[in-house]
């Protein structure tokens, strides 16, 4: 790969992403994200801030004992204090104890915060840029100097921005990032901004021993990533940014859209080919880690990134995939799905069930009959494309292959409503089944009407079926489909389960909020006894 071609990924998931809302990190989950981002080729790490809380200290003294492969962690910190020496910040010994080769330096580029923010003056930051970098360079640290609000120091004051720029890289700075901190600046400035730096601080693009540039930025104008690829094509080599662009406010420059950006479409080198297949599940898997729900609709990584509805389109991709297909989804270990709605033609339920391993003939009356039983139940309220283990079932029972476990024979549920509410269990559910033609009467609590159902339902089925055990409910969610209705509106309940290996989702449709949900666990446990018989079936329904 040619030396211009390549470029550096510096993820700082681990702190800047961590900022985003609703998102907090123990030192199990930060280690776990680092060794993900080791694993998928991720040139650079930042861990965190050493001496800002316990935690990132305990990060970097843990990575110690569990080495990256590949990847360079890195220290982040600011310049040091107005009017203090360097050496003698403790700030920056903090940094220097954390053992890291690379040191993150952020300094300030927009005169408006160093005298309103900083409440110092302009000679003094180039003061603080300039003996925190030395200082840390003496100390055999090599340092990325992130240029904070850039693009908006540049904006108002230039010629003090571009001053701030020249002593990071006069006092020995490895690397200059351009921050668009705010995240208010557009492709077409970008564009302009960094040849004006290159031109004007003479940067030699060609010669990878001096200073060379990186790119920082934020989504708040939703270009986060236009931004980012705009400062590549002028010559950055260094691109930051969050896996799924978690971060502060709107978020920072997601690289699961940069990487394959660069690396597919503009014919950069980020990462090795094996190392980008693995894209997609490093998403979704630190989306776990995080506790915030994959973007289903995410480019390139997303679930729907590839998944087909309409007919016509189905038709098309299965004779070639380029007509609807703006890459190979094996690239970056994403899958092809198709899509059942009512909206659905034979092709669809042709490729559906291919990939559930049944194959169908279009001349066979099954295809017809499925096809105009899923227009009546999606007319009733089903949506299928949401749910392709239930759709899985009902092509089997056309097909007359889904096979009866049990059979129920009816179900109450009690709950009590208390003045006071009690952390204890107040639903109670009795349930009779019929299994292998013994009568089965079973009662489960639990801290609603659904959970004592679902463990009422386990209860009578255990003793027949012990991998139920392994079933878990991870999601449930009611819509409403006819609120003009009220209280008698028809309610369409979706059930995620899983068995620790993989996930599916099954449905349930009616007036009565605890027959949908029966409905739904019902096909759930069903659907978890298929992938126990045939472990091969896994791979159609991971997340």
């Amino acid at each position: 790969m040619e030396k211009d071609k390549q470029i550096w990924l510096y993820d700082t998931t681990l702190r800047d992403g961590a900022q985003r809302e609703g998102i907090s990190l123990s030192l199990e989950d930060k280690l776990s994200i680092a060794h993900k981002l080791d694993s998928m080729g991720v040139s650079f790490i930042e861990g965190g801030w050493p001496g800002a809380n316990p935690k990132d200290v305990q990060f970097f003294w843990k990575l110690k004992e569990e080495p990256l492969t590949q990847a360079e962690i890195v220290a982040f910190c600011s310049t040091r204090r107005p009017h203090k020496k360097a050496s003698e910040d403790k700030m920056l010994q903090a940094i220097l104890s954390a053992g890291t080769r690379w040191v993150t330096i952020f300094g300030k580029s927009w005169d408006l915060h160093v005298t309103e923010g900083l409440k110092t003056t302009l000679e003094e930051n180039l003061a603080m840029i300039k003996d925190t970098i030395e200082y840390l360079q003496s100390q055999g640290r090599k340092v990325i100097y992130d240029a904070e609000h850039w693009f908006d120091g540049y904006k108002h004051n230039p010629k003090y921005a571009l001053t701030t720029l020249k002593t990071a890289m006069d006092a020995g700075a490895q690397w200059l990032v351009l921050c668009d901190t705010n995240g208010g600046t557009l492709p077409h400035e970008i564009n302009q901004i960094v040849r004006d730096v290159v031109d004007k601080l003479n940067i030699n693009l060609e010669d990878s021993s001096q200073p060379q540039l990186g790119i920082h930025t934020h989504n708040d104008s939703g270009t986060a990533v236009a931004n980012a690829l705009s400062g590549v094509q002028q010559g950055v080599k260094m691109v930051q940014g969050t896996i799924n662009g978690y971060g502060e406010r709107c978020g920072n420059a997601n690289l699961c859209t940069i990487i394959p950006n660069l690396q597919l479409k503009m014919g950069y080198h980020c990462v090795e080919s094996e190392e980008l297949t693995k894209l997609s599940q490093t998403s979704r898997s630190i989306s776990e880690i995080v506790n915030e729900a994959p973007d289903f609709h995410a480019p390139f990584v997303g679930r729907s990134a590839f998944a087909h509805k309409g007919g016509i389109h189905v038709s098309a991709v299965q004779k070639n995939p380029l007509t609807y297909e703006h890459i190979a989804p094996e690239t970056i270990g994403n899958v092809r799905r198709i899509v059942i709605s009512d909206q659905s033609g034979l092709s669809n339920v042709l490729a559906k069930a291919s990939s559930f391993g049944i194959e169908l003939n279009k001349s066979d009356p099954a295809c017809r009959q499925i096809l105009e039983k899923i227009k009546e139940l999606e007319n009733q309220g089903y949506q299928f494309e949401a749910a392709e283990a239930s759709f899985e079932l009902l092509m089997l029972e056309a097909l007359g292959k889904r096979q009866s476990r049990f059979t129920l024979k009816g179900f109450q549920v009690h709950c009590d409503i208390l003045q006071e509410r009690m952390p204890s269990q107040n639903a109670l559910a009795t349930i009779k089944v019929e299994v292998n033609q013994k009568e089965i009467l079973e009662v489960g609590e639990g801290n609603g009407p659904v959970s004592a159902l679902d463990g009422a339902l386990r209860k009578a089925l255990i003793n027949f079926y012990p991998s139920i055990a392994n079933f878990h409910l991870t999601n449930y969610k009611v819509r409403i489909l006819d609120g003009g209705a009220g209280t008698s509106a028809k309610t369409r309940v979706l059930i995620e389960s899983s068995n620790g290996v993989s996930r599916w989702t099954t449905l349930g449709v009616s007036t009565n909020i605890l027959e949908a949900s029966y409905e739904a666990i019902v096909d759930a446990i069903e659907y978890g006894l298929i992938l126990e018989l045939d472990p091969q079936k896994v791979v159609t329904c991971l997340s």
